[in-house]
Formats: structure tokens, C-alpha cells, sequence
């Protein structure tokens, strides 16, 4: 190791992703919080400031990084539009702030000496040849009134210490023996609808109102009022290929099926074409571009399923057969997860003998609906594919497209499912449905949003899917799922459900398992969305109170409070910008009335400690006065579930009243 001036130490810089081999996600428009530890031997000042700029740019753009405690600094930026952006770290010893940090401290003990007002105005001076003239004459003022021994102690002292002089000379610090963090970080910022989304997920065969009718991509353009009435901003409608003739599954996932069974939706291909082509029954193109369009009017993203897996009849199966995994008697292998088989799916093998050609073939299909103007897709699968092409397919796609976003549907291994987020995808599916008790809620979303997991993972909450529904749902009733949805739409600023079938509490499930009876996934359904049962408004609600408060519609100030009822689940979310503070209180039991005392972090909720505040629920209605962290909640299911109060304090109040 060489000999070296440089004393300053920057490591543990975020956001940063797997030591730099993978870009960070944020959302352009929005702060992007820079944390570094920065330290130094001796007890010196130091510096320190974050450079970013966009990828390519020359210029860089620097924000200074302030100490909060332990070596810790932190500061913000904003990067103004979509793309890559590249980061860095310079930090140095001031030795101004040092100088004046130390006359402080003399003068408050009285014993400054003249030596020590002619080193600070050597300091000052060596930064003269850099000023400007006006700035050199003023600064040249500053330094006479260090050294003439004329005027008082006390004056000469204040010239050093004075506000003036640091905002003058702060710019022109040499920085000398600056060290510069030793990687460039690359952060990828992406648009809005990636932080903040709310899914609906239909299938399109079953928006027809007429009995014993395949619905149509333009039966769904009848469907968007109902969509956005609820509040929902991105519409996913599974699989719109043509399904396989071949091994065709009957209702139920039966293996042998009926004339009239319309087939799994995520068979893909047939005579009728594959992965490019739309199912006859649906329509056509011109129909496909009708739905788009209007999905447009509504102010809605039409988001596509993309299902890398094809039925025995796709046309790659006798085009491309060595796209596929070939067993010893010569036929192809199909899909299965023990016990379960899936006679009617191929899956590809990317292990082929011609990856190129395979590669290039599936990046074709996102290509083909992005130049339809689709900019949000639901990747089924993803883990069971390849991580290197996801990394080369969605890292090439985001740069030529980067207004788009991919969901992973992966309910797999957690570590699988943060590998597909640092390869590239947006949003990810949750182990949500299968949280239910307080302490690993608790765990999982502070994992979730308060490690280093934040800097890629974006969680996207969903209570059930066609092929989900737990056994919660199946017995807990209306307060599950209203008890579900408030969790799903406030825990993250991501979620979405499988629609009609939540809306309606449908709960059958065939025994023993946790998938539907009579599943959507093999046939038909005709679903009155009007029934008096419905949650519609329950669910236009708690959209209306996500789009109308900033707190929630990000996931990083997620902060859980204390309260002593283990049915008892109380969280809250703020948006620093706005001083919007969001506190949910949620029964975790559908049953019986929950009460507790909380102990609430009133640093978190922006409150100070012996200050009265009200909480007012925006979900059940109702205002209460609070005091202090102890507080009283109770919660009766059959009620209302969950409370989801606006915290207001008199500052805020006053903020509302000026915004008025």
C-alpha cells in the first residue's frame, strides 16, 4: 500500500445494490435518500457531498450529505426524469468547519488566543485567489476584522463565526485529500405507476352478461366503469392467446376435457396461432387496440400476463422442437409440481441447445405488444426461467422502453424473489397471503421496507388470485376480507386482487386445498358485480383515501407501534413533503371485538411528546382526541375491522387551513 495524505473513509453507500452489480430502483420525480458512512481518524470536521448525474451525462450534480449520528450522513436528491442515473461519494476534512468548531469552544470557555484568530484567517486567505472579486473583498474584510487587534475580543471572534463567512467560503474549499468512493452506483428511476399501483385482475371470457356466452376484449371495454369506479388504476387480464386443443384440462383441473370446456388460459398456442396472437373467442386485434384505447380514455393501464410456457399444439413445439426438454421415449416433457401435473403446459428448457434463437424469440413477444403500446406486464413464473436472460431481456427492454413495468408473480423461495428484483423486474408478488399473525406481519414488512431489500424490492400486495385463496378467506367472512383489503392497500403502496372474486367474497374452495372450487382458471364465470353483498364501496373507499394521501402511496416510513393485544395491528406511514401521517389499527381476529392500549412512536407520527393531537378515521368515520403515546383502541370485526386514521396536530392543522 503506497503512503497516503487521504484520512477520510466512505463505505456502506446506499442505494446500492449488491455491491454495485445492480441498479437501484427509485421513481423519478420523487427524493432518493443517499446514506454513507463517513468517518475519519482524530476528531476532525469533515465533508462531504453525493455526486449523480444522468447515465452519459458529463456534468455531475452534487448534493451535500449532512452527519446524523454514529459516522452515519445521509441527504437527498431528485432525479428529474425517467432513466439511469450513476452516483458517487466525495468526502474530505474541512478544515474551516474544524477551525471554527474549535474557536467555538474557546471562546465559550474564554480562552482564545491570538494565535488562534491568525490560523483561521489563513485559512480564509488561501481560498482568495478562487473568488470571485466582490467575494475576495468581502472575505478580505472578514479576515481584517480576525487580525486587528483594535477591536474588541468579542467581535473578532464573531467574524469567525458568523454565517457570512462559511456560506462564502464553503464553496470554494479545495477539498484537499478528498476521497472519492471507490464505485460508481447505478440507480434506475421509473415512473410513478411503479411505486403506487392498484391491480384488478378479470378474465375477459367472463365479461359477457349474456348466459352461456364467451365474453370479448370489447365486453371489458363494458367492464372499465366499473374498474375505475373502485379506484383502480392498472387492469391485468390473464392470457389472451389462443388456448391449446391438445391435453386440454377440463373445470376443475380435471384431465380429460369436455366439448365445451374453454381451457386453461396459460395453455398457450394452438392451430390458431401463439404468444403474438389473441384467442379467437376474444377477438381480434382491431379489437385488442379498441380496449387499449379506451383502457387510455379511463386513465387505466392495460397490463398483459406474459406466460414463458406453451400447450402441446403452440406452433414453437414443431418449429422449434429443441426449444423443449425431450424425454428417453421421445416425447416431451410437460410441466408438473408433485402432485400436481400440468399435462397441458411444455415448459421451455433453457438449457437448449440454441439459447440465441430462444432468447431472442421470447424478447420478440414483449416487443411486439410494447409496439401495441402496452407498457405493464405480470410475468407468470419468472423463477422458473433464467435469471441471466431475465437480466439481458428486461435490462435491454427498460432501456429502450423505460416507462415500462414488469410484476413477477413468484411465489417462490425469498431469496429467489429478491434475485428477480435486482435482474430487473419492478414489482413482485408477496408471501401477503400467507401472513396472518401480528409478529410476522411485523417481520416480514419491516424486512421489507426498513433493510436494504427497499434499494430493489417493491412489494405488491394481493389478498387472493385464481390461484389462492387461503383458508382465512374461505372461513373469516365479510371482516377477513374487508380486514385483507385495508392490510393489502395501506401495508404497501402496491396491491392488487383477483377482482370479481374478492369484491364478492367468493370462498368455495374445492376441500383441503386452498384453490377454488368451480376455479375461473377452467371455465366460464358470470359474475353480478351489483349483488347487495358486494365490497365495491368498501373498496372504492379505501382507493380514495390512497389516492388522496401521500403517506401512503410509499413504502419507505412504514413504522409499526406498540399495542398490547397480539389481535391488534397498528402501523403507520408519513410523507415528509406533504406532513401527511397515516395510522392504521386493524383486528387481526374477524370474530370478536379486540381492544388494547398502544404505545405510540410519536416521533414517527411527527408528534411531540406533550403535545395533544387528534386521530380521524377516514375508513369508519369518527374523531378522537389522543394525548401521549398511551392510547385506547378497540375494534369490533363486524363493524368495522380497522380504523385508518389521518393524524392531525394543530401544525397540520394550520397547513390544511393555508391550503384551503
Amino acid at each position: 500500500m503506497k503512503a497516503t495524505r487521504q484520512r477520510v473513509v466512505v463505505r456502506s453507500v446506499r442505494p446500492e445494490v449488491a455491491g454495485g452489480r445492480f441498479p437501484a430502483k427509485v421513481i423519478a420525480g420523487r427524493p432518493v435518500e443517499v446514506r454513507a458512512d463517513i468517518l475519519c481518524d482524530s476528531h476532525d470536521v469533515l465533508a462531504a457531498v453525493a455526486r449523480w448525474r444522468p447515465a452519459g451525462a458529463k456534468r455531475w450534480f452534487e448534493t451535500p450529505l449532512a452527519l446524523d449520528v454514529n459516522d452515519s450522513w445521509s441527504g437527498s436528491f431528485t432525479p428529474p426524469e425517467l432513466g439511469r442515473y450513476q452516483l458517487t461519494i466525495d468526502a474530505w476534512v474541512d478544515h474551516l468547519a474544524t477551525w471554527r468548531r474549535d474557536l467555538r469552544k474557546k471562546a465559550e470557555a474564554e480562552v482564545v488566543e491570538e494565535l488562534d484568530l491568525r490560523t483561521g484567517a489563513e485559512l480564509v486567505e488561501a481560498l482568495l485567489p478562487q473568488a470571485s472579486a466582490a467575494v475576495s473583498r468581502r472575505l478580505e474584510q472578514l479576515v481584517a476584522a480576525l487580525t486587528d487587534p483594535g477591536l474588541e475580543l468579542t467581535t473578532r471572534v464573531d467574524a469567525g463565526l458568523s454565517d457570512e463567512l462559511i456560506d462564502l467560503a464553503a464553496p470554494l474549499d479545495p477539498r484537499h485529500e478528498s476521497v472519492r468512493y471507490d464505485r460508481v452506483v447505478e440507480i434506475v428511476a421509473e415512473r410513478p405507476l411503479a411505486g403506487f399501483s392498484t391491480w384488478y385482475e378479470l378474465f375477459p371470457r367472463s365479461a359477457s352478461t349474456e348466459p352461456d356466452t364467451h365474453g370479448t376484449l370489447r365486453d371489458v371495454i363494458d367492464r372499465l366503469d366499473h374498474v375505475t369506479s373502485m379506484g383502480f388504476d392498472v387492469l391485468y387480464l390473464p392470457p389472451i392467446h389462443p388456448i391449446g386443443e391438445q391435453h386440454r384440462k377440463g373445470r376443475n383441473n380435471v384431465v380429460n376435457a369436455g366439448p365445451d370446456d374453454p381451457g386453461s388460459p396459460w395453455a398457450i398456442g394452438s392451430r390458431h396461432g401463439g404468444h403474438t396472437s389473441i384467442h379467437p373467442e376474444l377477438g381480434t386485434m382491431e379489437d385488442f387496440r379498441a380496449l387499449k384505447a379506451a383502457c387510455d380514455e379511463h386513465g387505466v393501464e392495460l397490463a398483459l400476463d406474459i406466460a414463458f410456457q406453451c400447450a402441446p399444439d403452440h406452433p414453437y413445439v414443431t418449429e422449434h422442437p429443441e426449444w423443449f426438454k425431450e424425454r428417453p421415449d421421445g416425447s416431451i416433457q410437460y410441466a408438473e409440481n408433485p402432485p400436481k401435473k400440468y399435462q397441458d403446459i411444455y415448459p421451455l428448457n433453457f438449457e437448449t441447445s440454441d439459447p440465441d434463437g430462444l432468447w431472442n424469440e421470447l424478447r420478440s413477444i414483449f416487443e411486439f405488444w410494447l409496439a401495441e403500446g402496452v407498457r405493464v406486464f405480470r410475468v407468470d413464473n419468472p423463477h422458473t426461467k433464467s435469471l441471466a436472460f431475465w437480466q439481458w431481456c428486461l435490462d435491454d427492454l427498460s432501456r429502450r422502453y423505460p416507462d415500462t413495468i414488469f410484476l413477477a408473480e413468484a411465489f417462490t423461495r425469498p431469496k429467489l424473489m429478491y434475485e428477480l428484483a435486482m435482474r430487473g423486474f419492478n414489482n413482485s408478488y408477496t408471501y401477503f397471503t400467507w401472513r396472518r399473525h401480528k409478529w410476522e406481519i411485523e417481520a416480514y414488512y419491516t424486512e421489507l421496507t426498513q433493510t436494504d431489500v427497499v434499494d430493489f424490492f417493491r412489494p405488491n400486495s394481493w389478498p387472493n388470485t385464481p390461484d389462492i385463496l387461503t383458508d382465512q378467506l374461505q372461513y373469516g367472512g365479510r371482516p377477513m376480507y374487508v380486514q385483507r383489503l385495508v392490510l393489502a392497500a395501506t401495508l404497501t403502496a402496491n396491491y392488487g386482487m383477483y377482482g370479481p372474486a374478492f369484491e364478492l367474497m367468493w370462498s368455495e374452495a374445492r376441500p383441503g386445498s386452498e384453490e377454488y372450487l368451480d376455479n375461473e382458471k377452467y371455465e366460464i364465470k358470470r359474475w353480478d358485480v351489483d349483488q347487495p353483498h358486494s365490497l365495491r364501496e368498501v373498496i372504492a373507499l379505501i382507493n380514495r383515501i390512497r389516492h388522496a394521501h401521500p403517506a401512503l402511496q410509499q413504502d419507505r416510513t412504514l413504522t409499526f407501534h406498540h399495542v398490547d393485544n397480539d389481535q391488534l395491528l397498528l402501523y403507520s406511514k408519513s410523507d415528509e413533503v406533504s406532513g401527511d401521517v397515516i395510522l392504521v389499527a386493524v383486528n387481526l381476529d374477524p370474530h370478536h371485538v379486540q381492544a388494547g392500549m398502544t404505545w405510540l412512536d410519536l416521533d414517527a407520527l411527527g408528534v411531540a411528546d406533550d403535545e395533544e393531537f387528534e386521530v380521524h378515521d377516514l375508513f369508519a368515520g369518527g374523531t378522537y382526541r389522543w394525548s401521549g403515546g398511551e392510547n385506547y383502541v378497540e375494534l369490533e370485526p363486524h363493524i368495522s375491522p380497522a380504523h385508518v386514521f389521518e393524524v392531525r396536530t394543530h401544525s397540520t392543522e394550520h397547513d390544511h387551513e393555508r391550503n384551503r
